[in-house]
């Protein structure tokens, strides 16, 4: 037993270390590594932009193959299911905007809480305003496919934890974190529904409407948390 164990890792050397010698072979200036990374992004873009014009369901294998030029051997290098492309396309534009409220949160960490919250609200309803078809992806209802419908989920958990997160140094000393996390799990769902309702047009409202009306419900609900400044 010792030694078969022991011929079969030794048989095994030679094959790693040829993939590995793949991996790191240049290409006009680019590993193998690299260039796998650049056609997975590519894909990914080409998967966002036909979702951003026709829906989700437009998204298929073929046609993110024929956009980016790539044949289905390089989709299925990284993707073993059209699902797993949408959920990557879905995180890449989650990622974008939550990422830029997250590093607003950051940068404004010592400014009053209540500035802050309204300076998020403002990034969001702009790019939704800027941007119906990236909008469209982060707010469509996603019946049909259950990875989607989860991510989307996630995503509302996420957000509510960046709000907890920054809100956590300018709470009073005798405020409820469990009932600050409801609260804003309240907040961040319907502040997504209103959005959603004015993005498809059913309400008829400015951008600075959407973004004065909820940043009023923001501030009434931080003056149960937050110290005063």
């Amino acid at each position: 037993m010792v030694s078969h164990a022991t011929s079969f890792v030794v048989d095994r050397a030679p094959c790693q270390d040829g993939e590995v010698r793949s991996r790191n072979k240049r290409w006009g200036g680019r590993t193998g590594a690299e260039r796998r990374a650049e056609r997975r992004q590519q894909l990914i873009e080409a998967a966002t932009e036909i979702w951003s014009e026709s829906g989700w369901a437009a998204v298929t294998m073929r046609g993110v193959c024929a956009r980016t030029g790539l044949n289905d051997r390089y989709f299925y290098e990284d993707f073993k299911t059209r699902d797993e492309l949408l959920v990557a396309a879905w995180d890449g534009v989650r990622y974008d905007m939550l990422g830029e409220v997250a590093a607003l949160f950051n940068e404004r960490a010592n400014r009053p809480p209540i500035e802050t919250i309204t300076a998020a609200i403002t990034i969001v309803v702009d790019r939704i305003a800027r941007d119906p078809g990236r909008a469209h992806i982060l707010l469509a209802q996603h019946v049909g496919s259950s990875p989607l419908q989860d991510r989307r989920a996630v995503a509302l958990q996420e957000a509510t934890q960046l709000v907890v997160e920054a809100s956590r140094p300018h709470l009073r000393q005798d405020a409820d974190e469990i009932a600050l996390r409801m609260d804003t799990l309240i907040a961040v769902g319907g502040f997504v529904e209103v959005i959603t309702a004015w993005h498809s047009g059913l309400l008829a409202v400015t951008e600075k409407e959407v973004v004065a009306h909820t940043s009023r419900l923001a501030e009434t609900l931080a003056q149960r948390y937050v110290v005063s400044d």
